[in-house]
């Protein structure tokens, strides 16, 4: 096995659907203009309540992007 080494970065991604939706969404953006994304993990979920419903989740998330030789 490679020995690698990693970038963090920090992305919060939103939905109004759920959470998983959120995390989704930022790493399908992320990766339209990042390179070798390869993992992540979730530091954060918040969201905001209207009429008694969750009407929208933001999840912040540390993604390892690892660098290239």
């Amino acid at each position: 096995m490679d020995d690698h080494v990693y970038k963090l970065i920090e992305l919060t991604g939103s939905s109004t659907k759920s959470c998983d939706d959120a995390i989704r969404n930022a790493i399908s953006r992320a990766s339209k203009t990042l390179r070798n994304l390869q993992w992540f993990e979730v530091t954060g979920t918040r969201g905001s309540i209207e009429n008694g419903n969750v009407a929208h989740w933001q999840v912040t998330l540390k993604v390892g992007i690892r660098l290239e030789e």
